[in-house]
């Protein structure tokens, strides 16, 4: 049967529809690229949806019209990410679809792997395409050209976009105009200048986290001494479409010291490129992952005095050599140049993570057993030969406390002086986070007695729950105060 040039425009595809199209379901397939969209954009969404309209129009019942929108908000870059996407292709190899409406090629594809599988299965199985301009039929031959023309143009398409956006924002980076977010300690005025928080419990804080690095040496430690000494750390928490964010006070975790120590802001610096993806480690129907740290030789983009700056940016570089200094390994003789210094931990040998082997230069491991030892294990690891050394620990450990104390002696230093004025200066510093918390729990409080109050009490619908959120800012308060009054 031959069909005119028209039959595939509009609702004149009709002639292409059979029976057995018609017995089975039809399926409206509706995408958006980001979630930005979905909220905004919702034009777009209402007439993806009106194509069922256009399905029962073509002859299919509204039981058989099947909707699938479980991939708004995602980007078509690929539908191994999207489940949408991957139920529709399972209808069709199931044979239950008669035909599929997407407004454009571009709403069910934006590469041709996804499209051309598409299009296989829905020849293989007698499927029809639609979108706003006609229905196809991927079986024919000048169907099957036209809709692959659209699919590589929605491809190159999608190319072109992503390079002018990525063109827009690197020509911003460059500018050092980018608006990156900002950490907790820093805030964005209306006009676009970064200013210091000007909460002095938050900037405090931040000061505190980077003195008690010098001090202690290691996150671990800064980690534990907040926890002993049971202060907060300042969060910020963004609301959900609104783009306006809150400071919350939570106990402390090991990364959030670790990402106040490791972020060149707090040193002025904007930098782009922290973290890059990497394809070869992204999950499969996890689109967000992949994203990977970076060395700061790696990074795309670095600018000094952009922020106002808690720290130098010598201090910050230091830090960071300090914290991969912690790091314990075993290295062969062909990374001598790699090899880390380690942080203290627990144990009974007094020079873990510091012995170096004097036969093949690399670092040794401590071995409990009756007695702690040091043992280089280099060659067994790599080359499966005897180990290097096996050494007495405390042996070794008596010469270099000897040593060490006779370096010492001709210093004639006055410990207790110096330990009595570092405990002083502690002592403060506590002091202050304790009264600042004090008076970010008064202040809570009060306002929660000045909304309770300024609601009519008839109206217990509200009036109850105020008086709940009253009463709890009053406990934390007295939590607070105990607090510092044990401290």
């Amino acid at each position: 049967m031959m069909y005119s040039d028209t039959s595939s425009i509009g609702l004149g595809g009709a002639v292409k529809i059979q029976a057995e199209h018609l017995n089975r379901n039809a399926y409206i397939y509706v995408r958006q690229s980001s979630p930005k969209q979905v909220q905004h954009n919702r034009e777009s969404q209402e007439i993806q949806y009106r194509l069922a309209q256009r399905a029962e129009a073509l002859g299919w019942l509204p039981e058989q019209i099947r909707i699938i929108d479980a991939d708004l908000g995602l980007s078509g870059e690929s539908g191994r990410y999207r489940q949408g996407f991957q139920e529709l292709v399972t209808a069709l190899s199931l044979g239950q679809v008669g035909i599929v409406f997407g407004y454009e090629v571009s709403r069910l594809a934006r590469n041709n792997s996804d499209w051309y599988q598409l299009l296989d299965l829905a020849a293989m199985f007698d499927t029809l395409i639609a979108d706003y301009e006609g229905i196809y039929d991927p079986a024919r031959y000048n169907d099957r050209l036209l809709l692959g023309l659209k699919g590589t143009m929605s491809e190159a398409e999608l190319h072109l976009i992503r390079q002018r956006m990525d063109a827009g924002r690197m020509n911003q980076v460059m500018r050092g105009d980018y608006r990156q977010q900002l950490p907790v300690g820093l805030i964005r005025l209306p006009n676009g200048a970064v200013v210091k928080d000007p909460d002095d419990q938050v900037r405090h804080m931040i000061e505190m986290i980077f003195a008690k690095f010098d001090e202690l040496g290691s996150c671990h430690k800064v980690l534990a001494y907040l926890q002993t000494e049971n202060l907060l750390l300042p969060r910020r928490l963004w609301i959900v479409g609104t783009g306006q964010s809150e400071i919350v006070w939570r106990p402390a975790s090991d990364s959030m010291v670790y990402a106040i120590l490791s972020n060149p802001a707090y040193a002025g610096a904007f930098v782009y490129g922290r973290t890059q993806t990497e394809k070869q480690r992204r999950r499969l129907g996890q689109p967000g992952t992949g994203r990977a740290n970076k060395p700061p030789e790696e990074w795309i983009h670095l600018q000094h005095d952009v922020y106002p700056a808690y720290i130098s940016w010598e201090r910050y570089s230091a830090n960071q050599e300090r914290m991969h200094q912690n790091i314990i390994q075993e290295f062969s003789p062909y990374y001598k140049g790699n090899r880390t210094q380690g942080a203290a931990r627990k144990g009974a040998a007094l020079l873990q993570g510091m012995v170096i082997c004097g036969m093949c230069g690399c670092q040794m491991i401590v071995r409990y057993k009756s007695t702690p030892r040091y043992e280089c294990r280099s060659s067994y690891t790599h080359r499966r030969m005897s180990v290097c050394q096996n050494l007495h620990a405390p042996s070794i450990e008596q010469v270099v406390v000897e040593a060490f104390f006779e370096a010492l002696r001709p210093a004639q230093l006055n410990a207790l002086e110096k330990v009595l004025t570092v405990q002083h200066v502690e002592y403060q510093r506590l002091a202050q986070q304790w009264r600042e918390r004090i008076q970010r729990a008064q202040y809570d409080t009060q306002l929660a007695e000045r909304q309770y109050n300024i609601v009519d009490p008839t109206n217990r619908l509200v009036s109850a729950e105020l008086e709940r959120r009253w009463e709890a800012k009053l406990r934390e308060l007295q939590e607070t105060q105990a607090g510092y009054e044990r401290f």
